[in-house]
């Protein structure tokens, strides 16, 4: 085993919300590509490789020079996607999952995830940043996160959490779509059952908890614009103007 580190990018091409967003163009760059960029300007990282099950995101990923894989299109998550890939080089001992809707990633953040990985006990790393507003903070769409005082995850809820009994200064903190797995994790996890927390909140972060994994954070200070939404596509064009 090398010990090298691998930035996995899994795009795929159906999606609820707004279909084939992976090939939309914002300021002449698709957002894979936008997405690519950033993973490529990471440190720690020894490659990176885009996860596609679609033609067009394969064929769209080697126009602006990306190493990219098929995947099967039976994929339940991007976790799943990305050990296909991983399954095929046994020469990654850390492995990166950049959700390929998110084109504001910084590359020092994405350094802090891979730095946890490798030096801590922990079998996942992801980030969190603190939730300013009671919008943000209720949203369930914006999964929450609580810590112990090693910055280790206790719970993922899209509730909001933890529940102010008592006005403290207590701080909310919210998830960010990026994990670091160590090898063996990514499998353990991929190749477990949906736990029952998992499918109550649709968060499968949960699964890795809820079996007794470790999940460390780092606290970033700033908010990468994830594109779900017609809305947030052009909240991610009016940032980059």
């Amino acid at each position: 085993m090398d010990n090298k580190t691998v930035i996995l990018i899994p795009s795929r091409y159906g999606s609820t919300r707004l279909n084939a967003k992976a090939l939309i163009k914002v300021g002449g760059k698709s957002i894979i590509q936008w997405v690519w960029e950033k993973a490529k300007s990471a440190k720690e990282a020894d490659d990176v490789i885009i996860a596609t099950d679609h033609e067009e995101i394969f064929n769209e990923a080697k126009s602006f020079g990306a190493n990219v894989e098929m995947t099967s299109p039976d994929h339940k998550s991007g976790s799943d996607r990305i050990a296909e890939v991983a399954q095929r080089h046994p020469e990654f001992e850390y492995i990166v999952n950049l959700q390929g809707d998110e084109p504001m990633m910084t590359p020092e953040s994405i350094d802090s995830v891979i730095s946890n990985i490798k030096n801590t006990d922990a079998d996942i790393s992801t980030l969190i940043r603190e939730l300013k507003t009671e919008e943000e903070i209720n949203d369930p769409n914006l999964v929450k996160c609580v810590i112990d005082n090693n910055n280790f995850a206790l719970y993922f809820s899209r509730s909001k959490i933890p529940y102010e009994r008592n006005k403290t200064d207590c701080p909310f903190y919210g998830h960010m779509g990026i994990y670091g797995y160590k090898r063996k994790a990514l499998f353990a996890m991929t190749g477990m059952q949906q736990s029952s927390l998992e499918k109550t909140e649709s968060l499968e972060q949960l699964r890795a908890l809820q079996a007794g994994m470790k999940i460390v954070v780092s606290i970033v200070n700033y908010a990468p614009i994830g594109i779900d939404t017609k809305e947030d596509l052009d909240k991610f064009a009016a940032a980059i103007k």
